[in-house]
């Protein structure tokens, strides 16, 4: 079958429909149980898009879209597409403060949520349909006349910002088809890929997943959330639904590889290519894999990319010969249509082998952010390489290396800004609301790679008074602004913060947390019985944090889902036990835990059915 062609001039949805013409029976989406075909798909979204006309939407109207990760939220995606508006994504898991700044910020005309009650600062909130509804009522054509171009937007996707607010980035539907037009046929993409739906919808990969798989009649498989933090149940999802595309962050990937690794591989995997992004990647983090599969197939590509240039810039196909760098991290070429220009401190392109900062221009460059000229003055700047009228290039703040090939190698930030599990962090933010804390003077906060099994974020801080503070009370006022990946893992209190002999903050100079447990509001009470110790001591190792207590809570530690899944891993690798990612959530301590496991474990292990009153909670 002849694919519609990915042209320029025309919008996402349309492309999409025309999928739906020319393949109105084949399945376009998958939740579980649930499916949609092609011309399903396409009818629900245009209920959708008619009702938003009715209320206003239209070309260049933004409509905040909060919707679990579902068929109901690639309805509603497709449906304000449909209808000529640019879709919000909000994340259900953010704070309302948070999600209420970004709908301000971006003057977004409505929300449509499938959970009405929260606050999202809007005058206008309407119900998403759900799964399972499929009203006999309602047109089963797209609204008419909507007037929307290649130009106009097709979403606003928020990144952390340096001044203490996100930054909303807008991308026209222009750039997301010469995306997709600059990778299709590098990737040999087909209407028989099956991908998965792995990333948050606020997380801008999620836009390549989702119109990656439907703009080319494949197969979309959307990972539920519980799914996205057990890397056993997702492997198992890939090779049950014969996935052939997954984007994954090397984060995610070293869990999936470690799962195999432990494991026997699948026979039913038919992946052809598993995309890597969202954070730096080395060889080193491949060894594993390749010792089991080689380079061939699946093939892996390190994709380097930034929101502002609409997902990905560059590409490198990864092999057993960049084992003999395995600290290095090579980003590779720019995509057709995208450019990869390195500036030197001297203001002029390097040459071979020298550094300098990656400017990124060509057919992914957004438009700019929201209400911020200033800021969209600074970073997108004019582009002297090419003639082309209002041609801009987009300042990355990476530092990158020439190669002697002419590929590109990532050295790493010019800047305080980090990535962290996929997420890119302006560390000024975290700073920022950390200081808006009444008790809070001066706040530092670093991204500590050193120590702890993953990645951290370390926040020092200096009191305004005399007032006794807790690592926990800070985390419950950064809870309330900041979504939970950029919550710190440690907290370090400082009489005074370290200065270099020019006055500013001695980042360098600023003490590493030796592991000692935090200060908490909850006594420190000594493990007891065998598995309650054993419990801890895989605490310990996970949280580079001594003496874990028996009623220390895992997140005040340090803990989130990532580590979570390390806690399963080691508790079943050691001693045979099988720990749910969801019971850590609901048992977040090593009381709870150990109980939770005596009661579901018919043998008893460790003869923890005996514990006693006097240890009960």
């Amino acid at each position: 079958m002849t694919q519609p062609e990915l042209g320029s001039r025309a919008c996402v949805h349309e492309l999409f429909h025309r999928q739906a013409e020319a393949r109105p029976e084949a399945i376009a989406v998958i939740d579980g149980d649930r499916h949609l075909t092609y011309q399903e798909l396409d009818r629900r979204a245009n209920r959708v898009a008619c009702e938003l006309r009715e209320v206003g939407v239209g070309p260049e109207t933004v409509v905040g879209v909060c919707v679990t990760r579902s068929i109901a939220a690639v309805v509603t995606l497709l449906g304000v597409l449909k209808a000529g508006g640019a879709y919000l994504p909000l994340d259900p898991e953010q704070p309302d403060d948070r999600l209420s700044s970004v709908c301000e910020n971006s003057g977004a005309l409505l929300v449509v949520t499938d959970a009405p009650e929260r606050a999202y600062g809007v005058d206008r909130v309407i119900q998403a349909v759900g799964d399972g509804d499929d009203p006999a009522d309602g047109p089963l054509d797209p609204p008419a006349d909507v007037g929307v171009g290649p130009e106009n937007l097709a979403y606003v996707v928020y990144t952390s910002g340096s001044t203490g607010a996100p930054k909303g980035v807008m991308v026209a539907h222009a750039n997301v088809i010469q995306l997709l037009a600059s990778t299709r046929n590098r990737f040999d993409f087909s209407p028989d890929d099956v991908w998965t739906l792995f990333a948050s919808l606020a997380f801008d990969v999620s836009v390549w997943e989702m119109w990656g798989a439907l703009l080319h009649g494949g197969r979309l498989v959307i990972v539920s959330d519980a799914v996205r933090r057990s890397p056993e149940e997702f492997y198992a999802l890939v090779a049950r639904e014969r996935a052939t595309v997954v984007n994954l962050t090397p984060a995610a990937f070293r869990q999936l590889s470690r799962h195999e690794e432990q494991n026997e591989p699948d026979e039913d995997l038919a992946l052809r290519w598993i995309i890597l992004a969202g954070e730096s990647l080395t060889p080193a983090m491949l060894r594993a894999w390749f010792q089991r599969h080689g380079d061939h197939s699946p093939g892996l590509v390190n994709m380097y990319g930034i929101t502002e240039t609409t997902v990905h810039s560059t590409w490198r196909r990864m092999t057993v010969q960049d084992l003999s760098e395995p600290e290095s991290s090579l980003i590779g070429l720019p995509l057709a249509s995208w450019t990869a220009v390195v500036i030197g401190e001297d203001g002029q392109p390097v040459g071979p082998m020298e550094t300098g900062e990656l400017y990124v221009g060509g057919a992914g460059v957004a438009r700019g952010y929201v209400g911020m000229p200033e800021l969209t003055a600074t970073r997108f700047v004019p582009d002297p390489t090419t003639g082309a009228e209002g041609a801009r290039l987009y300042r990355s703040g990476d530092r990158v290396r020439v190669r002697a090939e002419g590929e590109l190698e990532y050295l790493g930030r010019l800047d305080h800004q980090v990535k962290l599990r996929g997420y890119r962090i302006e560390l000024g933010e975290v700073e920022s609301t950390l200081k808006s804390h009444p008790d809070v003077d001066e706040a530092i906060v670093v991204l500590d790679e050193t120590g702890a099994v993953e990645p951290r974020l370390i926040a020092y801080w200096t009191l305004a008074s005399r007032k006794d503070l807790l690592p926990e009370d800070l985390r419950a006022h950064l809870s309330r602004t900041l979504p939970a990946y950029m919550l710190p893992g440690a907290f370090v209190s400082l009489e005074r913060l370290p200065l270099t002999a020019n006055g500013k903050v001695d980042r360098a100079s600023l003490p590493t947390p030796a592991g000692e447990r935090p200060l908490l509001s909850v006594p420190w009470v000594a493990p007891r019985t065998p598995l309650q110790k054993e419990l801890a001591q895989i605490w310990t190792e996970v949280l580079a944090v001594d003496d874990v207590g028996l009623d220390d809570e895992f997140f005040e530690l340090g803990g989130h889902s990532m580590l979570a899944v390390q806690v399963i891993a080691l508790a079943h690798e050691r001693f045979g036990l099988e720990i749910s990612l969801r019971s850590v959530f609901d048992s977040p301590t090593v009381r709870l835990l150990s109980e939770y496991i005596a009661g579901t474990s018919a043998d008893q292990p460790y003869g923890l059915a005996a514990t006693t009153p006097a240890e009960s909670r």
